[in-house]
């Protein structure tokens, strides 16, 4: 079972919720795996504390023009939907920070002129914390494409009874990447305007890729009215709630996992895996 863990936006505690259900499960003896692919600011690692036992870097192939066989025919261009090679005049440009590494213009080149070269986008870290299997991937600075190397951090996933996705923030391509193909998708959120005017858009989003959906509400209080009747009328189950607690704000910032700092917040973590196994069909 792969549970996705997203948001409408960044700060709502998608970590605190994915690397907390992870430890829960670990410890209930499942094999459980932690992908984080937030690759942009990953930062499962500062709670979960992997021992890191293989490193590689990740690229998507750029194509390279020779010009002795290229016949100018500028069918390259004309597959590209991004502009990333293009015919000028007498010559084939390339500009290999848009290109998205398809492979498309290797294929309709009628001469063989386009062969492709890895440009690094990344890099990829796997290792364990404690019995669960970790992976996450960190972008190099600069580069404006995460979602190959966010397929990457998938690619390495183990065989786990439960895969936990910890996605990156908002609504856009690398967010879909990440809950892509997941058996669930949980949308962390907390009961601000802001926060109800970002999970809007995270449940469109999810609706579009028709996947099923529920919400967990971080820093509940009495303030949440809005959003819990937001829930109610759209007909999206509340899968817990998670007390605002200055005690689990002060474990955060030490790197302490919520299920450590308070029996609490365990039994709420607990509560919430045992939520989603059921919405699903069973444990493993």
């Amino acid at each position: 079972m792969q549970i996705a863990i997203a948001s409408g936006k960044g700060g709502t505690g998608k970590t605190t919720v994915a690397t907390n259900l992870a430890a829960v499960a670990s410890r209930e003896g499942r094999r459980v795996a932690y992908l984080d692919c937030d690759v942009e600011e990953p930062n499962g690692h500062v709670f979960l504390k992997p021992e890191i036992t293989r490193r590689e870097p990740v690229g998507i192939p750029i194509p390279h023009v020779d010009p002795a066989l290229c016949t100018l025919c500028g069918q390259c261009g004309e597959i590209c939907r991004y502009s990333a090679i293009v015919h000028v005049g007498k010559q084939v440009l390339v500009y290999p920070e848009m290109c998205h590494g398809c492979g498309g213009c290797s294929l309709v080149c009628p001469t063989g002129a386009i062969t492709e070269a890895p440009r690094p986008i990344g890099s990829l870290r796997v290792g364990r914390a404690g019995p669960i299997e970790f992976a996450d991937g960190l972008l190099d600075i600069g580069h404006p494409m995460s979602p190959p190397l966010i397929r990457a951090v998938k690619a390495a996933a183990p065989a786990a009874d439960l895969t936990i996705l910890d996605a990156p923030p908002g609504t856009s391509c690398p967010v879909i990447e990440a809950v892509r193909g997941a058996d669930f998708v949980a949308l962390v959120t907390e009961p601000t305007p802001f926060g109800l005017h970002d999970l809007k858009l995270a449940v469109e989003m999810v609706r579009v890729l028709k996947q099923p959906l529920g919400v967990v509400v971080n820093r509940a209080g009495a303030n949440g009215a809005e959003l819990r009747g937001y829930c109610a009328t759209q007909r999206i189950p509340i899968l817990a709630e998670i007390a605002d607690d200055r005690r689990l704000a002060e474990a955060y910032s030490r790197g302490v996992m919520a299920c450590d700092a308070s029996a609490q917040h365990a039994a709420t973590f607990g509560r919430l895996l045992e939520s989603l196994l059921a919405r699903q069909g069973g444990a493993a």
